[in-house]
């Protein structure tokens, strides 16, 4: 006898696809975008495979885009850059021409200028008879005589001049400053046989000075200003080693009494010398020069391009005896003139 079944028979199910499981449907429409993945039945795919689908899927945005940086990167093809031309001589001609004309070049001689006029000083000499200083009983004390004069020669010797710069016993020269502690470089002959030395600075004010070293072999002179202005500015000297025949200097000073004036030349020659009319003194070892030098000039500075003082304007040919300049000056090389400040001059 057949024993009766505890539990009902279970329903019979409709065939159809089987379930897959969890992440295997992703699985199985990820390998069906990239035909040829594959990966362990019942695994999830890794990040790393993940990515190489995605990739795989937008290929050809991906490639677009890398080729749009490229061309950025480099710049646009050269068919879309103008052409630039170079200039022609006429244009470069026209440009320099125009800027000229808008803003003139400045003289070769004004840089020099200005780079020396704060040193260059007026020296101003008075003998005895025009000092006017009483004696010790109580007159004037008598003039003493007169030095020994180089000739018409010198830009200014002992004396002015006839006309309104009368022989009275005044002498006007130029001097420059080489030292900041008021030593000045002149002329020997501006300032010998004077009593009083009186100088004028650059600033305008002015100061009693006196002789503390003579150079009579090379005319020179040096001086000390009692009182200086508390921002004088001494020359910068330069060397004449490298001075040759054609190169531009400019002369400073005081001609007849008015400047300070500038005149502007060339280096004549080198190693010149030079013999008063009266032959008192010979003058060796000389820079000459053609820039215009007349009476008051002795003692000032003769300047390079640069602003530098290379000799100091001692003497002008004068054949005419007339005391004017004729084109022929003569200037002691620096190198002496540092040497009668006890000094090496570079």
């Amino acid at each position: 006898m057949a024993r009766p079944s505890l539990y009902s028979p279970s329903p019979q199910r409709p065939a159809g696809p089987a379930q897959a499981l969890p992440g295997q449907a992703d699985t199985a429409g990820l390998l069906a975008a990239d035909p040829g993945a594959s990966a362990p039945p019942g695994q999830p795919l890794t990040l790393r495979r993940r990515l190489a689908i995605r990739l795989h899927r937008h290929r050809r945005a991906l490639a677009a885009v890398a080729v749009l940086a490229l061309v950025t990167a480099a710049g646009w093809p050269g068919w879309t850059a103008r052409v630039q031309r170079p200039l022609t001589l006429a244009q470069i001609d026209a440009a320099l021409r125009e800027s000229i004309a808008k803003e003139p070049l400045a003289g070769p001689g004004v840089a020099a200028y200005q780079a020396v006029l704060p040193s260059v000083v007026r020296v101003e000499g008075e003998s005895a008879a025009d000092d006017g200083r009483p004696d010790k009983d109580g007159g004037k004390a008598p003039a003493k005589p007169a030095a020994p004069r180089l000739g018409a020669d010198h830009p200014h010797g002992q004396s002015r001049p006839p006309g309104p710069h009368g022989e009275d016993g005044h002498s006007v020269g130029t001097g420059v400053v080489i030292v900041d502690k008021g030593l000045i470089l002149t002329s020997l002959h501006v300032v010998d046989g004077a009593a009083r030395l009186t100088v004028t600075f650059a600033d305008g004010s002015q100061s009693e000075a006196f002789v503390v070293s003579r150079q009579p072999e090379n005319d020179l002179a040096v001086l000390q200003a009692k009182t200086i202005p508390d921002d004088l500015h001494a020359a910068t000297l330069r060397s004449t080693a490298g001075l040759s025949p054609g190169e531009p200097v400019l002369a400073v000073g005081f001609p007849f009494g008015i400047g300070p004036s500038a005149s502007l030349g060339v280096v004549s020659g080198l190693k010149r010398e030079f013999r008063s009319p009266e032959g008192q003194r010979i003058l060796t070892n000389l820079i000459q020069f053609d820039a215009a030098a007349n009476p008051g000039n002795s003692g000032g500075p003769l300047v390079t391009m640069d602003g530098h003082v290379v000799g100091i304007v001692a003497a002008i040919m004068n054949p005419n005896q007339q005391r004017t300049f004729i084109g022929i000056g003569f200037a002691v090389p620096i190198e002496a003139a540092a040497a009668g400040v006890g000094m090496p001059p570079f």
